[in-house]
Parts: C-alpha cells; sequence; structure tokens
C-alpha cells in the first residue's frame, strides 16, 4: 500500500484490514502516529494512559500478524485497549472514552466484533481465550486466540489456572506475556531477539519434532531425560521453564517496542507453533511520552492533561477523599494498638493503604491481584490474634465472597472489611460499580453491614470496626470526596445495629443507608415544604437492623421509605422481612424501598447516574407523594 508522504498513515487506517496492507516497514511511522492520537485523545478524556502507550507496537503487529476478529484477541483487564480501539473503527470516537453515551475504558462486546470478550476485572483473559480456542477446535474452524496479559495480572491464581487446563487448544491458543515491571527473565538484547526468533521458527520446530519422535523410540528413562535436556536447555538460554512446566511452549524474552523482532516471532508463532505457546515480551509502561516515562505511576490513570507539558486538570479544591479518611483514621488506630494490620490487593494508593505503608510497613500487606488469598490471609491473622483490615474495593470483593463465606464468616473470625468505592463509581461504568455488597454480605449470618453518610461516619466506624471482635464487620464509602462535615477529634464507639435520627417528623419516615442521607434531608425539605412532616434516620447498619427504631417509626408514621446505595436484595429487602414478620403492614403502612435499578449501569458522572437510577431527592419526593396518592385512592375505594 502506498500512501500520499502528506498524509498520515494512520487516516488511512480504519480496521486491522487496512492495516495488513501496509508494508512491515511502514508499520513503526504507524505506531507514532498511534501513539500521538492516544496522547492526544486521552488529555481531552482522562482514563489510562500509561499502560496503552506501553503497547502501541504490540497492538500493531498482533492486529497486522493475526486474522482479527476471525482470530480471537483478548485484552486482559481491557486497560491498554485504546490503541486497540483506534484500530479497530473507533477512531472517530475515542475523544467520547468513559463518558456518557460514549466508548467505555475497557473492551466490551456490544461495542465492536473486535473485542470478543468484555474485560475490566484482571487475570480473565487465558480463561476465555481458551474457551474460544477450545470451541473453535471443536467445531473444526481455523481462528485462534491470543490472550494478552500483564505481569501483574499474573499473580492471580485464576491464570494459572487456565493455563493449567490449556493443552486441550492446541496452537489455537497463544498468550501474550506483557511483561512491564517484573524482572522475570534475563534482559531483552539482541541474543535472547535472535533465540526467540530461531526457536519459535518452523525449521526449529519440525527439527524439534523430529527429536521428540525418535526420543519416543527409546527406553522409558531415557526418553524422560531427553524431554527435560530439551526443555532444561532452553529454560537456561531463555527463561519460561515454569511455563513450559505447565504445557506452553516458550518464546521470549522480545522487545515489544521493536517491531522488526516482533512481527517475525508473532508470524513464526502463527505458522509454526505446535501446541500453546507463550511470548513473553517486555514492554515500558507509558513508552514514548516523557511525562508518563518520568512518573511513578507511569500515568496509569489520569485526569484531562496539557499534551504539550503533561499537567493534569486539577480538581477544584474541596473536602478529603472518604479514602483518605479512611487511610488517615486507620493508622490512628494502628497507632493505639499494635494488633492492627491492613492488606490490600494490588491497590495500595487505590485505599489508602500506601500512606498505612509509610506508617507501618510491617503490618501492611499487598498480596496482589489476589482477593480470595487476601480474605483467607486475613482470616489466619485474625485467628491469631490480630485485628486485619482488608481494604477492599466493593468490585473486587465480589472475587473472595467463597472466602467471606466459608473462611471468614463460618468460622466468625474477625476480619475488617473496608469497602471502598460502594455505590457508582462514574466514568469506569459497569465493571467497577459497587452495587452489590450489601446484598451479599446482609445474607450472611455472623456478619455486621455498616454504610457511611459521611466522612465524620466513616472514622466513628473505622474506629468501631477495629473494637469488634466478635465476628466479621464490613463497612462501605463511596468513591470521591466527602460532603465536609468537621472530622472528628476522637471517634466514636458505635452501639452496634443502633441507627440514628437526624430530623424528626410524624407523617413520613425516610430510612437511609449510607451517602443518600444528603438527599434524604433534600427530599425531606422539600415534604416540609408541602406540608409534609418529615423524619430522617441514618440507619448506619444493614445488619444487624435497628429493628427497634424501625420498628417505631413504622408504628407512628404513614409512609415510609428505604434508601441505599445498593442492589435488590438489600437494605430495603431485609426492612420488607422484618415488617412482615411482624405483621406490620397489617395496619395500611406504606413502605417504599428505594435502590440501584435492576439493570447494569454504564458510565456517566456519578450525579448523573444516581439520577438516572431514581435516588436523588426529586425522586424521593415523587416516590412519598405516589404512595400518598394510592393511599388517598385505596381510602376512597374502600368508603364507596
Amino acid at each position: 500500500m502506498t500512501a500520499n508522504p502528506a498524509t498520515p498513515l494512520l487516516d488511512t487506517v480504519s480496521t486491522p484490514e487496512d492495516l495488513r496492507k501496509l508494508t512491515p516497514a511502514q508499520t513503526r511511522q504507524l505506531a507514532d502516529e498511534l501513539r500521538a492520537e492516544m496522547i492526544s485523545a486521552v488529555g481531552q478524556t482522562g482514563g489510562h494512559l500509561g499502560s496503552g502507550l506501553g503497547v502501541v507496537e504490540l497492538t500493531v503487529a498482533l492486529h497486522y500478524v493475526f486474522n482479527t476478529p476471525d482470530d480471537r484477541l483478548i485484552w486482559d483487564v481491557g486497560h491498554q485497549a485504546y490503541p486497540h480501539k483506534i484500530l479497530t473503527g473507533r477512531r472517530d470516537r475515542i475523544r467520547t472514552l468513559r463518558q456518557a453515551g460514549g466508548l467505555s475504558g475497557f473492551t466490551k462486546r456490544s461495542e465492536s466484533e473486535y473485542d470478543p470478550f468484555g474485560t475490566a476485572h484482571s487475570s480473565t483473559s487465558i480463561s476465555a481465550a481458551l474457551g474460544f480456542a477450545v470451541a473453535n477446535k471443536i467445531k473444526g474452524n481455523p481462528g485462534r486466540a491470543i490472550a494478552v496479559i500483564g505481569d501483574g495480572a499474573m499473580s492471580a491464581g485464576m491464570a494459572y489456572e487456565a493455563m493449567n487446563n490449556a493443552r486441550q487448544a492446541g496452537n489455537r491458543l497463544i498468550v501474550i506475556l506483557n511483561d512491564n515491571d517484573m524482572s522475570i527473565a534475563p534482559p531483552v538484547g539482541g541474543l535472547s531477539a535472535y533465540l526467540a526468533q530461531l526457536v519459535s521458527s518452523r525449521p526449529f520446530l519440525s527439527l524439534r519434532d523430529l527429536a521428540k519422535r525418535i526420543s519416543r523410540k527409546l527406553p522409558e528413562p531415557l526418553h524422560k531425560a531427553a524431554k527435560k535436556t530439551d526443555e532444561f536447555a532452553r529454560g537456561m538460554a531463555m527463561g519460561g521453564t515454569l511455563f513450559e512446566e505447565l504445557g506452553f511452549y516458550y518464546v521470549g524474552p522480545v522487545d515489544g517496542h521493536n517491531l522488526e523482532q516482533l512481527i517475525p516471532v508473532l508470524e513464526n508463532v502463527r505458522d509454526a507453533a505446535e501446541g500453546p505457546c507463550l511470548i513473553h515480551v517486555v514492554t515500558q509502561k507509558g513508552k514514548g511520552y516523557a511525562p508518563a516515562e518520568n512518573a511513578a505511576d507511569k500515568y496509569h490513570g489520569v485526569q484531562k492533561f496539557n499534551v504539550v507539558t503533561g499537567e493534569q486538570v486539577k480538581a477544584p479544591a474541596g473536602p478529603p477523599s472518604y479514602t483518605s479518611v479512611f487511610a488517615k483514621a486507620l493508622i490512628a488506630e494502628a497507632g493505639q494498638d499494635e494488633r492492627v494490620c491492613a492488606i490490600t490487593a494490588a491497590m495500595p494508593s487505590g485505599t489508602g493503604l500506601d500512606k498505612f505503608a509509610a506508617a507501618f510497613p510491617d503490618r501492611s500487606f499487598d498480596v496482589g491481584i489476589a482477593e480470595q488469598h487476601a480474605v483467607t490471609f486475613a482470616a489466619g491473622l485474625a485467628a491469631q490474634g490480630m485485628r486485619p483490615f482488608c481494604a477492599i474495593y466493593s468490585t473486587f470483593l465480589q472475587r473472595a465472597f467463597d472466602q467471606v463465606v466459608h473462611d471468614v464468616a463460618i468460622q466468625n473470625l474477625p476480619v475488617r472489611f473496608a469497602i471502598d468505592r460502594a455505590g457508582l463509581v462514574g466514568a469506569d461504568g459497569a465493571t467497577h460499580a459497587g452495587s452489590f455488597d450489601i446484598t451479599y454480605l446482609a445474607t450472611l449470618p455472623n456478619m455486621v453491614v455498616m454504610a457511611a453518610a459521611d466522612e465524620a461516619e466513616l472514622v466513628h466506624m473505622t474506629h468501631t470496626a477495629a473494637q469488634y471482635d466478635a465476628g466479621p464487620i464490613a463497612f462501605r464509602y463511596p468513591r470521591g470526596n466527602g460532603v465536609g462535615v468537621p472530622l472528628p477529634e476522637t471517634p466514636q464507639l458505635l452501639e452496634i445495629g443502633k441507627g440514628r435520627i437526624v430530623r424528626e417528623g410524624s407523617k413520613v419516615a425516610l430510612l437511609s443507608l449510607g451517602t443518600r442521607l444528603a438527599e434524604a434531608l433534600k427530599a425531606a425539605e422539600t415534604l416540609e415544604a408541602k406540608g409534609l412532616s418529615t423524619t430522617v434516620a441514618d440507619l448506619r447498619f444493614a445488619k444487624p437492623l435497628d429493628s427497634e427504631l424501625i420498628r417505631k417509626l413504622m408504628l407512628s408514621h404513614e409512609v415510609v421509605v428505604t434508601l441505599e446505595e445498593g442492589s435488590i436484595g438489600g437494605l430495603g429487602a431485609h426492612v420488607l422481612t422484618m415488617a412482615s414478620d411482624e405483621g406490620l403492614t397489617d395496619a395500611g403502612l406504606k413502605i417504599r424501598t428505594m435502590r440501584l435499578p435492576d439493570i447494569f449501569q454504564d458510565q456517566d458522572k456519578p450525579e448523573a447516574q444516581y439520577d438516572a437510577a431514581g435516588l436523588n431527592a426529586p425522586q424521593i419526593v415523587d416516590t412519598v407523594l405516589k404512595a400518598l396518592r394510592h393511599n388517598s385512592a385505596g381510602v376512597e375505594e374502600a368508603r364507596a
């Protein structure tokens, strides 16, 4: 393909089919233009930058060599998929990333045929790719499945579970290990690149296959020795013995930014691989953009920024974030009690535990992307008399539900769960929303579940959890800044299962759990203006319920509305069950539950998401008025 020198190559490439018309020599220019386009787009939208910059050349090479979308390309997590989106027909929408109605920040099946599998949680790619590869094998389809997984994601056990079963896929499965951090293998250089190209080539594999056939005719001890010698020799020269033991043919390490090395290796594997193959590609996170290369976090996640200077747009000054409030409160608790320790699963800065680690390095543990291990590790610490805080995002705690049930709740061990990013989370959308934790935790015997209404309440709940040794306890709080209430100098020890009345009324009772309290108070003002005296209660606890307070409000108010930032099956369901069990609805009391809708909500600004979910003040007022109109209609009908 010949392009006009004045026309950027990227303007001629709308799909991978266009890309494959280029000469290998042109791919370097295309990669440079792709990197510049990505930087420009993320500068306008914000998002995950560093990981995408690190795989620009790899993205070009994979689409150039493999016949996507017939060959299925699966990006683990999806943080690095922006260059992929630009090359697969979505360049015209790339500046809508993570915005309402725009492109997802991750791969998404409904968005493009080039996204064969939806991602956002780590370490799923090899399992999914194995499914695609085996399905093709059963159907007799020629397509391959390529999983691109980072070295960090390889810390999760699921990746190895998948690799342990990969032999079934034969040469239809290819795993690309994108190594941008760990020193898994010897440094990339001319020799290693030469060896990688050599051992992935058809002549080498043919010779190796001949040697295997000969060795099989030898007595069993000699056959086993020959097999081990082959693996050991390549392991000594190149690394990768672990992957060989799991049944993969290992190739690498390869310079992931050198297209002259990368493309031939991928072509060799495509044409000559004899079974499941793992290609070890070494890349640099933030590659090609100096501000990212020089930043400690390699610009993993950024706000909108000035492309020339790299300076990010600063958010307006405001109250401290819930995450920072929790971190400060936990540090204070640890200063008073040497049994307090903290665990995170590869999210030290996201959970605020980087600050805790700086203060108490011997009592801080980052276990990697291993939430299941994190929970059971915390259970072991608790069983030995420590007071562990397991700080995990709500969406990631889902991955460890079995461990929460089996290793913590059944044994009634005092593990403290600090659940960050509870509720809707904005630009990260459905995959990262903390929608389900109230439901899946409050259903468990022995579990205590709290939700902070504001940052002061979060301080109290952190202290309460630290002091609670009777069993497991969880407290949830949202992403973003608090509401600006003063932080207490001395934390309060909350009575387990007791809420508080925030505003007194007589006709309508709003029972709030979590940060919808501010909207409940706004709604109460509007209802009062309409002549409807309104009580607002902060229940604090989803489990155990404050049955005494709820019973009192139900018996003294005409309408009771529950409010929560969680899915169906949470607070509202527990309140309804209590009311049913005690016969509190027999006298005509109207109970309404307000919760997240039974859908997976797409990305938007959090306030817009909650408006769409019907959980802001106007919808609360409307719910009350509809309940009262229903009451009036029922009374008139009864009189008639």
